[in-house]
C-alpha cells in the first residue's frame, strides 16, 4: 500500500500515484475553469491543479474557500512539472479543510518592514527564504557534530547558572536561593577546560547570554556557542583546527544546501576559497596595516567592527588576528612569553566584512598568574578556587576557542543582519515574540 501522506520533498518517488499532501496554503489563483493553490509542508512546496470539469461540485466550491494559511489535505495524482512550484504538480481529486485562515493573515504578499516582520515572527517563520536560512543552519549544526564526533571529541553540556564568569561583558544575573547571585552563562569554556583534564578532546554546544547594550547587526543577547578545548593543544594547534573546522562547515553547506544558497541569491565564489592554510597577521602588524589605510586604532585597542572589516578587505579568505594585548583580552588568556603585553589568542575574521565569528585562545596554565590575572581583574577568587585548581593539580598546556554560530550561520547565507538566522531573536529591545 502506498504511503498516504508523503512528504512533498518526496514527491518525484510517487510520480502516477494518488496520495494525499498534508500542509499549509500559500497561494490561489483561479482562471475560471481552472484553478491553482499552492501548498507548503515545510518540506517543500507543490502546486495544486482544481479542473473544475473533473471534480465533485462541492470540492470546487471547497476551494473557494482557501486563504492564505489555510490548513488542507490535498488529494491527488502526482505528476511531474519543471514548470510549476516545486516541479511537481497534483491533479486535484480531493480537498478537506482542516484549519481555516481568516483573510487579515498578518503577512501578505508585499513589501513588509523589518520590525512588523520580527513582531510577526511566528508568521514569518513559514516563508521560502527563511526556510531556506533554517535548512543551512541545520546543516551546519549538523555538520559541526560529526567533525567532532569523527575527530573523536566527547561533548559535554555546562551549566547555564553560574557563579563564575568568563568574559569582561555585561552579565544577566538572578538571585539563587541562599547562594546570592547567579549569572547567565556567557561560555561554557571554563567548564570545558575542566572536561579536557578528564577526557581530552571535548567540545560544549549551547546557549550564551550577552547583557551588552548593543544595538549592531552583529550581537544578540541570548546565542549559540561552540566552544572546542583541547589538552596539549598549543596555541599554533588551536589555530589549525580552527581552519579546518570552518572550512569543513562551509564546504559541507556549499556540497548540500546549493538550492538554499541559490534561493538566498549567495553569490558562493567567495566560499568555495575558504580553505586552509587562512592567512595569519599579528596583531601589531594588524595596527600598522590598518593606520596606513586611515583607522584611529593604536595599539592596545580591540579591533572594532570597521577595522576589522578595513583589514581582510584585501584578503580571499578568512584572516587570523593573533596574539592581543592582555588589557583587550580575558583573564584566562596564556601570557605571550615573546611579548608579555600579549597573550597567545586568535580572532578569527570572515571575509566580506562579517568580522570575527571565532575567538580562541591558549589557556594560561600557570597558577600564580592565573592568580594575579583574577586579582587584577577585581572578579571573586572563591567563586573561581575550582578553576584554579585546575592549575595545582596537573596543569597542562590546553587550548580551545568559541564560535558563534549565528554569525557563521549569517556569514554563509550571506545575511546583512545576525537577527535573521535565529528562530526568535533576543536583541535589547526585543523580548517578544
Amino acid at each position: 500500500m502506498a504511503d498516504p501522506t508523503p512528504r512533498i520533498v518526496d514527491l518525484s518517488q510517487h510520480v502516477g500515484k494518488t496520495i494525499t499532501v498534508r500542509g499549509w496554503v500559500t497561494h490561489v489563483r483561479s482562471s475560471g475553469k481552472v484553478a491553482f493553490a499552492v501548498i507548503r509542508d515545510g518540506t517543500g512546496i507543490v502546486q495544486a491543479v482544481f479542473v473544475k470539469t473533473q471534480l465533485p461540485p462541492e470540492v470546487w466550491e471547497r476551494f473557494k474557500d482557501l486563504t492564505l494559511e489555510t490548513s488542507v489535505h490535498v488529494t491527488g495524482e502526482v505528476r511531474a512539472e519543471p514548470r510549476a512550484p516545486g516541479s511537481h504538480e497534483l491533479g486535484v481529486t480531493g480537498l478537506t479543510i482542516i484549519g481555516p485562515s481568516p483573510i487579515d493573515y498578518p503577512i501578505q504578499p508585499k513589501e513588509h518592514g523589518i520590525d512588523f516582520l520580527l513582531d510577526n515572527r511566528h508568521f514569518w517563520l513559514r516563508s521560502n527564504r527563511v526556510r531556506a536560512i533554517f535548512s543551512i543552519r541545520n546543516e551546519i549544526e549538523q555538520a559541526i557534530h560529526d567533525f567532532f564526533y569523527a575527530r573523536g571529541f566527547l561533548r559535554i553540556d555546562t551549566p547555564i547558572l553560574t557563579a563564575a564568569i568568563g568574559e569582561r561583558s555585561g552579565l544577566f544575573s538572578t538571585e539563587y536561593f541562599d547562594e546570592g547571585n547567579a549569572y547567565l552563562a556567557q561560555t561554557g569554556q571554563l567548564y570545558g577546560e575542566a572536561a579536557a583534564a578528564a577526557f581530552g578532546s571535548i567540545y560544549t554546544f549551547g546557549p550564551t547570554f550577552r547583557a551588552e547594550k548593543s544595538k549592531t547587526r552583529r550581537h544578540l543577547t541570548e546565542f549559540w556557542m561552540i566552544e572546542p578545548e583541547v589538552a596539549w593543544n598549543d596555541s599554533a594547534d588551536n589555530m589549525r583546527l580552527q581552519e579546518d573546522f570552518v572550512s569543513y562547515l562551509v564546504e559541507r553547506c556549499l556540497e548540500r544546501r546549493a538550492a538554499e544558497l541559490r534561493e538566498l541569491e549567495r553569490d558562493t565564489a567567495p566560499l568555495e576559497r575558504v580553505k586552509p592554510p587562512f592567512h595569519r597577521v599579528n596583531y601589531t602588524e594588524a595596527v600598522e596595516i590598518l593606520q596606513k589605510r586611515g583607522s584611529s586604532i593604536t595599539w592596545g585597542d580591540d579591533l572594532g567592527a570597521e577595522d576589522e572589516a578595513l583589514l581582510v578587505s584585501e584578503y580571499d579568505r578568512p584572516v587570523f588576528v593573533m596574539n592581543y594585548p592582555k588589557e583587550a583580552k580575558a583573564f584566562y588568556m596564556k601570557e605571550n612569553p615573546e611579548d608579555p603585553r600579549t597573550v597567545l589568542c586568535d580572532d578569527c575574521l570572515a571575509p566580506e566584512g562579517y568580522g570575527e565569528i571565532i575567538g580562541g585562545s591558549q589557556r594560561e596554565d600557570d597558577y600564580d598568574r592565573l592568580l594575579h590575572r583574577i586579582n587584577e581583574e577585581g572578579l571573586p577568587v572563591d567563586a573561581y578556587g575550582w578553576y584554579l585548581d585546575l592549575r595545582k593539580y596537573g596543569t597542562f598546556v590546553h587550548s580551545g576557542f568559541g564560535l558563534g554560530l549565528e554569525r557563521t550561520v549569517a556569514w554563509i547565507c550571506g545575511l546583512p543582519h545576525i537577527r535573521e538566522v535565529i528562530a526568535f531573536p533576543r536583541m535589547m529591545h526585543r523580548l517578544k515574540p
